[in-house]
């Protein structure tokens, strides 16, 4: 590696952890880890699985700062569901990084609204299948649910809860991103300028 490519790269990882972007991601974190705490039925079908927003926010990450942001934002406000609920704090983190790294790197390759709805349709595919899959692989470690149970809840409530959860998180997700970049811009730009002073 040369001096001068050694040097792009120093510069490009100084500008990916400045104080400047540490404290957006832990502004998005803490938005994140607080929308986490907000959990209420959406599917009457099935009343005891509970949504919660906090993955529009990991998903906005993604899409402002790339898949990395993405993966931090997921892990930090998942990490009090962890410590409290192991298994469950798990299967959330795991799902939601299903989500939004797919949808993030293809975005990050291709920052189109094509590449916008194919990232976010390929991440929703993603996410679907394996809250699918770590409800029949875990769903019996932790309840009274046999695998059989479980799989014989796909059709009629895992798929169409899921999937139901996939479209909200992709819409609010379009109807937020550029507001949101928008004051993220914003903010950021209040921070440099207060550097400055």
């Amino acid at each position: 590696m040369s001096s001068d490519t050694h040097t792009q790269n120093s510069r490009v990882n100084e500008n990916y952890w400045s104080s400047q972007r540490i404290a957006i991601y832990a502004l998005l974190s803490a938005l994140a880890l607080l929308l986490s705490f907000v959990e209420f039925p959406i599917f009457p079908a099935a009343p005891f699985l509970k949504y919660n927003p906090s993955g529009i926010i990991v998903l906005l990450a993604g899409f402002a700062y790339g898949p990395l942001a993405a993966f931090i934002v997921a892990l930090i406000s998942s990490a009090p569901h962890i410590f409290t609920n192991p298994i469950g704090g798990l299967i959330g983190l795991l799902c939601i990084a299903a989500f939004a790294l797919p949808a993030a790197t293809i975005y990050k390759k291709n920052r189109t609204k094509r590449g916008a709805f194919i990232g976010l349709i390929i991440g929703a595919l993603a996410f679907i299948l394996t809250a699918i899959v770590l409800n029949l692989l875990f769903t019996p470690l932790y309840t009274a649910t046999s695998v059989s149970q479980v799989a014989a809840m796909i059709i009629p409530i895992l798929l169409p809860f899921n999937a139901l959860k996939a479209v909200i998180n992709i819409v609010v997700t379009v109807l937020c991103y550029k507001p949101v970049t928008s004051l993220l811009k914003a903010f950021a730009q209040s921070r440099k300028n207060e550097r400055r002073i």
